[in-house]
């Protein structure tokens, strides 16, 4: 698969709500993930790592609503422009979300994500 199709595919299966499959069949095993905020999941080295991460997120977090922006392809690399209605259960204050994820593919695998917000 060429990275627009591995980009068009993995952001599919995202906007579907599928997120676990999309990152069980495009992570690479050694995939190291980069949040902009400090705090115990700022980075994630290892699929599990970050698949633990997108569940810990899920549980904390009261999703309304949001879209995906994209895929925009620029070599080895594509964006995503994520905006989310949330409540966080911690504060449950509601609030947006708006963020970009920046994913790098090598070998047919997503072997990077940053997150920019």
């Amino acid at each position: 698969m060429t990275i627009a199709e591995i980009a068009k595919d993995f952001t599919e299966m995202l906007r579907q709500g599928d997120s676990a499959s999309a990152a069980a069949k495009y992570n690479a095993d050694d995939i190291v993930s980069y949040e902009a905020m400090e705090g115990p999941n700022d980075v994630c080295r290892g699929k599990e790592a970050v698949r633990q991460k997108g569940e810990w997120w899920q549980a904390n977090n009261e999703v309304h609503g949001g879209s995906i922006d994209g895929p925009y392809v620029n070599g080895d690399q594509f964006a995503l422009r994520f905006k989310f209605d949330i409540t966080p259960k911690a504060t449950g204050e509601r609030t947006t979300i708006d963020e970009v994820g920046l994913y790098t593919v090598r070998n047919g695998k997503i072997s990077e994500e940053r997150f920019y917000y």
